[in-house]
């Protein structure tokens, strides 16, 4: 069975003890060391926690990385507050750092950390043949690894995966439950793929025969390069022809479909419900929220931003933002609602005017 049973490197990084965490009674200073911060107040301050900036107590540690939260600072009891570079005048115990979000999340992770598996494979999995297996290895009861598999060093593998055939899975990549993973699929290392997601399906192909549809083979792959998370329950299809891409450090959200082709560059962010069709390019850097819609053969600059609910029907320039069904500059887009906005009231008031012009028409006894 796989068994959670110890700390992730963060805290050996840190150069503390396991035992302290188990007390938790870490000192601030401690915590200043880990995510590279400076203290502003008592460097021996103990801290046994990380909670919300509303509910932290005197022993906690909080996030203050917003002005809304810093005009607030008299009404959290934390005992201490991660702040941005600079900020200082407070009474509390201040952790300057010069990105407070990521320190927060490092300090989440540092009290939080992540399961470890004990290295077994269950004697409930299935395993092909001609499996190529890396050191430290966890595969859950009930998963499926199909023949010519290779896992890397660290891959854990949850109850319920189910692995193809010439599968090639890098070193420390996690895998939750139900996820398949179709044949011939590449995957990096350090991946994060949650549960119920389907990788490397069929493309959505179909070719017009009279009143049917004759299938269209998809006889490509799906490739997930490093440091890549995939949310649960996305379906990423392989490639008609070559490949499906997802560039390293690519985030998405719950929900979102990749179709085939498509190329996601490095560093992007997919959101909730994404829908992109096939043969589609996004850049680096991109950001499409959530149920954003792409129609295909299309190109998503590099750090362009597409809005919420956005349909998207022609390609976007580099660094664009656009919004609405369809795209426009999300400024045009502002504006555009303002005028909507008023369309009640401007409707009265031609109504108005044409009742007018009705009236003289009447006196004069003729139109215009």
């Amino acid at each position: 069975m796989i068994e959670a049973f110890s700390f992730v490197p963060p805290l050996r990084r840190a150069g503390l003890n396991p035992v302290n965490l188990l007390m938790m009674e870490i000192l601030l200073s401690q915590i200043a060391a880990l995510v590279q911060g400076n203290v502003v107040g008592d460097p021996n301050k103990l801290i046994r926690g990380v909670a919300p900036f509303e509910t932290a107590h005197e022993d906690e540690i909080t996030l203050a990385g917003q002005a809304k939260f810093l005009k607030k600072m008299d009404e959290t009891r934390a005992g201490a507050v991660i702040v941005a570079s600079g900020v200082e005048g407070f009474s509390h115990n201040l952790l300057q750092v010069d990105n407070p979000p990521v320190a927060f999340a490092q300090v989440m992770e540092f009290f939080h950390p992540p399961a470890v598996p004990e290295a077994v494979i269950d004697p409930r999995a299935v395993i092909g043949r001609d499996f190529v297996c890396g050191a430290d290895v966890a595969i859950g009861p009930l998963a499926v690894v199909g023949d010519r598999v290779t896992l890397g060093d660290r891959v854990w593998l949850f109850p319920g995966v189910i692995i193809g055939n010439d599968v090639v899975i890098g070193d420390d990549t996690i895998i939750y439950p139900n996820v398949t993973v179709y044949s011939r699929c590449r995957i990096g290392q350090r991946v994060i793929i949650h549960a119920g997601t389907v990788i490397g399906s069929d493309g959505f192909g179909f070719a017009p025969n009279g009143d049917q549809y004759y299938k269209i083979p998809h006889t490509g792959s799906v490739q997930i390069d490093d440091d890549v998370e995939i949310g649960a329950n996305n379906t990423i299809d392989r490639g008609t022809f070559g490949k499906t891409w997802v560039r390293r450090g690519v985030k998405t959200d719950n929900l979102v479909h990749i179709a085939h082709n498509v190329t996601v560059g490095e560093n992007s962010v997919l959101v909730a419900q994404v829908g992109i069709s096939g043969s589609v390019t996004i850049g680096k850097n991109a950001i499409l929220a959530g149920q954003a819609g792409i129609a295909g053969h299309l190109r998503i600059g590099d750090r362009a931003t597409v809005g919420p609910q956005c349909g998207v029907g022609k390609s976007v320039p580099d660094g664009a933002v656009v919004i609405g069904s369809p795209e426009m500059p999300h400024k045009k887009w502002f504006r555009l609602q303002r005028i909507v906005a008023q369309l009640p009231e401007l409707k009265k008031r031609l109504e108005a005017l044409e009742k007018k012009l009705q009236q003289m028409e009447q006196r004069n006894g003729k139109g215009f």
